[in-house]
């Protein structure tokens, strides 16, 4: 009943992204840290249903208490792939979790949104990943995941790594007193967003200033880039979804090309920008990088794929 296969219809939430990488990991939880509490109060058979949980799982709980994580979580735009390797698969549906009597499922949308009341009929818990719009809320939220998860001293420890990033770029920004410089988030999708996203608050973290000011996700602003155009590009998904982009994509407009051949372009791994998490924090890291950097040589502006 458990299944390796992938859903195909990931692809148009990823474009959106956020609607976010492997290697060194530098807020990962000391593995010596004590449980919290008897392992026998702690939920032992966790299934999670989706990739933004399988994040959180895979981070915080140890491999012998997952029974399994979602087809997806070892997908190139899982932050956490690497962990996921080797761990049971099943897909989100009710009846091949049933059969697996896990005694806790995580979820953010996997099942459709009756699965958490179907469960809990069913008298399995439910850990759902709570919504955020902000860093603080992504901290909250890492906070009410860890504690779901009986793993309350991990939780805590990523986000004091996270706050710790996060205050190195605001105070080496501070330090440099660079001047303000814009920035554009664009995908492969041909999307961009404003103030209101995840997206706008990593901008600004990084000590940018949003070039898309409307609130809200819209389409790259192609009229405005005739006449202007940012000091930065944040390029979402090119690299990973480059096959995906559809033929009427607006990020195959030839304006792309020609109207931000002068500006720095940041590529954004898509498993930094995919899902709200402490992993956002490479996102920061990375724009604030391209932002001293800009002026310093020209990086070509991201094609068709």
């Amino acid at each position: 009943m458990i299944s390796a296969g992938r859903h195909s219809g990931i692809v148009a939430a990823m474009a959106l992204g956020l609607a976010a990488c492997s290697g060194e990991n530098p807020d990962v939880a000391d593995p010596g840290i004590a449980d919290n509490g008897p392992p026998d109060q702690r939920p032992q058979r966790i299934v999670s249903l989706d990739y933004c949980a399988d994040q959180y799982v895979l981070k915080f709980v140890d491999r012998e208490r997952i029974l399994a994580v979602s087809p997806d979580a070892d997908a190139d735009f899982s932050y956490m792939r690497e962990a996921a390797a080797g761990v049971a698969t099943v897909r989100p549906l009710a009846e091949d979790v049933l059969l697996l009597k896990p005694d806790l499922v995580v979820r953010s949308y996997g099942g459709g949104p009756n699965a958490a009341a179907f469960f809990e009929r069913a008298g399995v818990p439910v850990l759902n990943v709570g919504w955020a719009s902000d860093l603080e809320a992504v901290k909250a939220v890492i906070v009410q995941m860890a504690d779901g998860l009986g793993e309350e001293a991990r939780g805590r420890a990523v986000v004091a790594g996270m706050e710790a990033r996060l205050s190195a770029v605001k105070n080496a920004s501070v330090r440099d007193n660079a001047p303000s410089q814009t920035a554009l988030y664009i995908t492969s999708g041909g999307v961009t967003t404003g103030p209101g996203s995840l997206i706008h608050e990593a901008l600004e973290a990084a000590g940018l200033e949003n070039f898309q000011a409307a609130p809200g996700w819209r389409e790259i602003p192609l009229e405005r880039l005739a006449y202007d155009q940012p000091d930065i590009v944040a390029a979402a998904f090119f690299d990973t979804w480059a096959h995906h982009m559809g033929p009427w994509s607006t990020a195959r407009h030839p304006m792309i090309r020609s109207g931000l051949r002068g500006a720095e372009t940041v590529t954004l791994d898509a498993a930094w920008t995919s899902c709200a998490g402490w992993f956002l924090t490479e996102a920061v890291e990375a724009l604030a990088r391209g932002a001293a950097e800009q002026g310093a040589g020209s990086v070509e502006a991201p094609g068709d794929g």
